[in-house]
């Protein structure tokens, strides 16, 4: 399964939200969801700055990862953006693959 940043900022209804649920119970949402798309919560974490929430998790694919992110985003309380998580491992097994690109003008 891949592995997936979700880094979240929350509208003022959804820090009201959290306010009157509580932190457990927001990552234990957060839990559920993502083992209804069957993957796993490796980290959740609330954060100060420009992000509010940041999640880790594994997924099957991309178009999961997708779907849970639109899904939360839809909401209108949680704006949420995606990164994909490669492993060192991968990084490595990249460093082989050439595709003949070349920089403009270069």
């Amino acid at each position: 399964m891949a592995k997936y940043l979700f880094k979240a900022s929350l509208s003022p209804e959804g820090i009201a939200g959290v306010l009157t649920e509580g932190g457990t119970t927001r990552r234990t949402v957060v839990k559920r969801a993502i083992e209804s798309l069957g993957g796993a919560l490796e980290s959740f974490y609330f954060a100060f700055g420009d992000d509010d929430v940041i999640v880790i998790c594994e997924l099957p694919d991309n178009e999961t990862a997708a779907a849970f992110a639109m899904e939360t985003s839809a909401s209108g309380r949680v704006a949420v953006s995606t990164s994909v998580l490669v492993t060192p491992e991968e990084i490595d097994g990249a460093r082989g693959k050439k595709s003949g690109w070349r920089a403009p003008g270069g």
